[in-house]
């Protein structure tokens, strides 16, 4: 286990406000390599994929590094602009 392992652990354990923005926060922070990741992978660039959704780099950019509050349609319209289907699914916790 790494030391930022360790200390994630500790302070949620001993922070119940930080674990719970952790979570969150995590959440949406993978959302956004989910997004970065299937970009790359399709080979596009974000200038490339702004331009397929009618929007600007700077618009994508906010997208992949701030995924909180992304409505379903954009989030649909990202993975149909990188050649990706959408598909979302309930864990139970």
């Amino acid at each position: 286990m790494s030391d930022v392992t360790k200390y994630i652990a500790q302070r949620m354990r001993s922070d119940p406000d930080f674990a719970e923005g952790f979570e969150v926060g995590y959440t949406n922070f993978k959302i956004g390599v989910l997004l970065r990741q299937a970009r790359e992978s399709a080979g596009l660039t974000q200038e490339q994929v702004a331009h397929r959704l009618g929007t600007k780099k700077s618009a994508i950019s906010r997208i992949e590094n701030h995924a909180e509050d992304m409505r379903l349609s954009t989030l649909r319209a990202y993975a149909q602009a990188v050649g990706a289907r959408l598909q979302i699914q309930f864990i139970a916790a």
